[in-house]
C-alpha cells in the first residue's frame, strides 16, 4: 500500500468531520441572524421565497410536532449518530463529488441536531408559500444528499466495488 493510499482514510475523514463541523456552524449562525433580526414577526419578501421566522417542533414536514420535544431529540440523535458512524466508516472509499456529499449532509443534520437541543424546535425561515418553511442545514441534507449519489453514480462499478 502506498503512502498516498494510506493517509486517504484520515484525510477524508478529516475532510468529512471538519467541513461537517464548519457548515454546521454556518448554519448555526444564520439561524442566530433570523432570531435576533427577525424575532418581532418581521418577514422579508424575496420574491422567490420570504425570509421569515418559524418554530418545527417535529421533524421534516413537523411530523412528530405533537411529541416530547426530548423524543424528538433522542430519535434525531440517535440518527445523526447512526449516519456520522456510518459516514465515518465508509468515506476513505468514496469519491471526491461523493466525500463532499457526505460532509454537507453530515453538516446539515448536525446542524439541525444542535438547533433543537434548546427544545424549541428547528429555526426555519426559508418560506416559499407553496413547501414548508425550510431552512439551511435542510438544504445542505438534501444536497448533500443528491451529490453523494451522484458521485456514487459517477464512479465507475469497478471502482466501487473494490477491483
Amino acid at each position: 500500500m502506498s503512502a498516498a493510499q494510506e493517509r486517504r482514510p484520515r484525510t477524508g475523514r478529516a475532510f468529512l468531520g471538519l467541513t461537517a463541523l464548519s457548515l454546521a456552524a454556518l448554519d448555526l449562525v444564520v439561524k442566530t441572524l433570523v432570531v435576533v433580526t427577525m424575532a418581532d414577526g418581521r418577514m422579508v419578501d424575496l420574491g422567490l421565497f420570504n425570509l421569515r421566522l418559524h418554530y418545527n417542533t417535529g421533524v421534516a414536514f413537523s411530523l412528530g410536532a405533537s411529541l416530547s420535544p426530548w423524543i424528538v431529540v433522542a430519535a434525531t440523535a440517535v440518527i445523526v449518530a447512526g449516519i456520522a458512524v456510518f459516514l465515518f466508516r465508509s468515506v476513505p472509499g468514496y469519491s471526491r463529488l461523493s466525500r463532499v456529499g457526505a460532509a454537507v449532509l453530515l453538516g446539515g443534520a448536525l446542524g439541525n441536531l444542535i438547533d433543537r437541543l434548546d427544545g424549541a424546535g428547528v429555526v426555519d425561515y426559508l418560506h416559499t408559500g407553496w413547501f414548508p418553511t425550510f431552512n439551511l442545514a435542510d438544504v445542505f441534507v438534501v444536497g448533500g444528499v443528491g451529490l453523494l449519489i451522484l458521485g456514487y453514480l459517477r464512479t465507475p462499478a469497478a471502482t466501487r466495488d473494490g477491483h
